[in-house]
């Protein structure tokens, strides 16, 4: 759902968002506000008040939410080294030697 608003030259109301997904995911319209809702508390999106309904638009990239999730899923684990192990033992050649020049030049900490 953070795509479809990313996506969006402007914010979008969830009758919007639910129009966007419905040829791939159908979804009701109260879930679609209940999505969204859960995206405001957390922070991931504005919201706007339009009329009766809210248009949301995104706080965050899909770069920054991928990196949400792989860290929460590397927290959620009780061993670090073994899942950092296998994802990198899963990158494409470029991406592996992109990783290694990210890790270099960021700073421990």
């Amino acid at each position: 759902m953070l795509g479809v608003l990313t996506d969006a030259a402007r914010p979008l109301t969830p009758g919007d968002v639910r129009a966007l997904l419905l040829a791939s995911i159908p979804l009701s319209y109260s879930t679609v506000v209940t999505i969204l809702t859960r995206m405001h508390g957390k922070g991931l999106t504005a919201r706007y008040r339009d009329g009766r309904a809210f248009r949301y638009s995104p706080l965050t990239d899909r770069a920054s939410m991928a990196a949400r999730r792989m860290g929460a899923l590397l927290n959620d684990a009780d061993d670090h080294a073994s899942v950092l192990r296998r994802f990198v033992d899963s990158l494409n050649p470029g991406d592996e030697d992109l990783l290694r020049r990210l890790l270099k030049d960021h700073p421990p900490g």
